[in-house]
């Protein structure tokens, strides 16, 4: 069953889906293509960005106990989902 366009982020996120763009630089992931990312980027400790399924940028709201990302097209995606990865 695929997907909805709410829920496509959400789902290629939690089933490990190769990520087309960059979530913290929005940079198309091409064969050979290189990444300069921050520190905090490189450890995983950033929220993302950009939509790893389109490029776009989120929205982002970072709170003390996480974050919360929305791609206008491909829906939210909650630092939660990921906590017991």
């Amino acid at each position: 069953m695929a997907a909805t366009d709410s829920e496509a982020l959400l789902s290629a996120v939690l089933t490990g889906d190769t990520a087309l763009f960059h979530p913290n630089t929005g940079q198309e992931l091409a064969a050979g293509a290189e990444l300069k990312l921050s520190p905090s980027a490189r450890t995983g400790l950033e929220a993302p960005r950009y939509c790893q399924l389109c490029g776009r940028r989120m929205v982002v709201q970072v709170r003390p106990d996480g974050w919360r990302a929305e791609c206008s097209r491909h829906g939210e995606l909650d630092s939660v989902y990921l906590e017991r990865r």
